[in-house]
C-alpha cells in the first residue's frame, strides 16, 4: 500500500509548509459527500495521530487514517496548472466513477 506525491505536488506542499512556519506534512482522507458518494479531504498536518499511517514521498510525510486507506491505496497526489486554474489532482486507480464536476467519486 502506498500514497505518493508527484515532484510538483511535493514542491507546492513544501512551499506552503515553509510559509506556514509549521507542519510535518499533509493529511489525505475521504469523507462521504457529493453526488457520487465520496470526496477527498486534504489538509496540512501539524502532528501525527496515533492511528495515522504515514508514507514518505519526496522528503514529505503523507498521513492517512486507516479507514480512508483502502479508497486511496495507490493514489498519486499531483499539482497542476491548467490555464488560469491550479490545484491538486488525485490520480486514484480505485475510482470507478466520478461526478461531472469532479468533486466526488465512488469505488466499486
Amino acid at each position: 500500500m502506498a500514497i505518493t506525491l508527484s515532484e510538483t505536488a511535493a514542491q507546492h506542499v513544501a512551499k506552503f509548509l515553509a510559509k506556514r512556519g509549521k507542519g510535518i506534512g499533509i493529511r489525505l482522507g475521504v469523507k462521504t459527500s457529493g453526488c457520487s458518494g465520496m470526496a477527498y479531504k486534504l489538509e496540512f498536518a501539524d502532528v501525527a495521530e496515533p492511528e495515522d499511517i504515514i508514507f514518505e514521498s519526496h522528503g514529505l510525510k503523507v498521513l492517512v487514517d486507516p479507514r480512508s486507506l483502502p479508497y486511496l491505496d495507490g493514489t498519486e497526489l499531483d499539482f497542476a496548472k491548467e490555464g488560469l486554474n491550479e490545484g491538486f489532482k488525485f490520480n486514484n486507480p480505485n475510482v470507478k466513477d466520478q461526478c461531472g464536476c469532479g468533486e466526488s467519486f465512488n469505488v466499486k
